[in-house]
């Protein structure tokens, strides 16, 4: 046992002894005045991209809830603002937090809150993005340079001949976010052995799609519409900017195929359209979940669950024991199969309005 794990056991012997316990769920951030359990400070890092307020957070407390009645989440989002969440993670300290799960809106500034956590010998789980050169204690993630070759490789899949004499445009994501970084380097690790020519790439400042938006605008008219063979976007997000330009410029998404990441509603309803080919499915609820079994673990001094971590990654410091999920390419041939067999998306929000048709086209909801 590390001299940081004897620090938490005594922590949590401490406030076993006070006979204090607690439970719920703090939507402001903080934590209720009389409670004295466990208490697990959830810090997600925006609201633009759809799956943290839908799927992780429930996803983390509820598995919270189901294995510690007596554990308090403490939960904020920083809004993509790196003070802010830097404030929100000394306030949760101050709360008296027994273990912080942070996705970072900036891997660099978070190493700062890494440390302060470290002052309170409070242990820190990097959720969804690995925070470098910084004491965490866990990674949970999906195998993110995969991701970027899995997307990569079903973008060339789809132009075929390995997409040789055809010319794309990158989109990536945040360059603060090193999780962007690793979809990037495995894209590229796929590109760069094809016969594709990347004719513009960007790296996109806070996964914005409007800042996307104007990207592919200006790619559209350096390179020529009839230049562009297909979009490789990091995200849904981004996906929907870059599709609104390309229409904006006269080229229709349905003859150039765009990618895009994290399963979104709209990203799948693009894809019943044909004007987005495919997207990654990251299974959101199980990374929460295993998060928070890792949660409980650390803030009762324990080890966690025989088997969960099944990795190290290197952020430069150490090696960080880890938990790395596999990410799943969705096209419109296997949507039934992934996130609506998984119970991530429900027909009734995929299959409104227009959409509702194109749906029965492709089985959903049946089987």
């Amino acid at each position: 046992m590390t001299i940081k794990q004897v620090a938490v056991t005594a922590v949590a012997f401490g406030l076993a002894v006070g006979g204090l316990t607690a439970c719920g769920d703090d939507d402001d951030g903080g934590g209720g005045e009389g409670g004295g359990g466990k208490k697990i400070a959830l810090l997600l890092p925006e609201t633009k991209t759809t799956r943290y307020e839908q799927h992780d957070r429930p996803g983390f407390t509820n598995k919270v809830k189901e294995i510690c009645p007596d554990c308090e989440v403490l939960y904020a989002n920083a809004a993509q603002d790196a003070t802010k969440q830097q404030a929100q993670a000394e306030a949760a300290i101050t709360k008296g937090a027994n273990v912080l799960v942070l996705d970072a809106v900036d891997a660099e500034a978070a190493a700062t809150m890494v440390e302060r956590a470290g002052q309170s010998d409070v242990p820190v789980i990097a959720y969804d993005r690995l925070i470098s050169d910084a004491d965490i204690d866990y990674y949970v993630s999906f195998d993110n340079v995969r991701q970027g070759r899995i997307e990569a490789r079903t973008l060339l899949d789809r132009l075929g001949n390995d997409g040789s004499g055809k010319s794309i445009v990158m989109i990536n994501g945040s360059p603060t976010d090193p999780s962007a970084g690793d979809y990037k380097k495995g894209a590229h690790q796929v590109f760069d052995a094809s016969g594709v020519e990347i004719g513009k790439e960007y790296d996109t400042p806070d996964w914005s799609p409007d800042k996307a938006q104007l990207e592919m605008e200006q790619a559209a008219t350096a390179l020529g519409k009839e230049n562009i063979d297909a979009v490789y976007s990091a995200n849904d997000g981004m996906a929907g900017g870059a599709i609104a330009a390309m229409k904006s410029a006269g080229i229709d998404p349905q003859d150039v195929p765009v990618t895009g990441g994290d399963a979104e509603v709209a990203a799948i309803q693009r894809i019943l359209a044909g004007e987005q080919y495919m997207t990654i499915y990251l299974t959101i609820k199980k990374q929460a979940e295993v998060s928070a079994e890792l949660a409980v673990a650390a803030a009762n001094g324990e080890k966690p669950p025989s088997g969960l971590v099944n990795a190290k990654v290197d952020n430069g410091r150490e090696q960080v024991p880890s938990v790395l999920l596999t990410p799943v390419a969705v096209t419109k041939d296997n949507i039934n199969e992934t996130v609506v067999a998984d119970g991530f998306l429900e027909p009734s929000e995929i299959c409104t309005g227009e959409y509702a048709d194109m749906c029965k086209e492709a089985g959903i909801g049946s089987g």
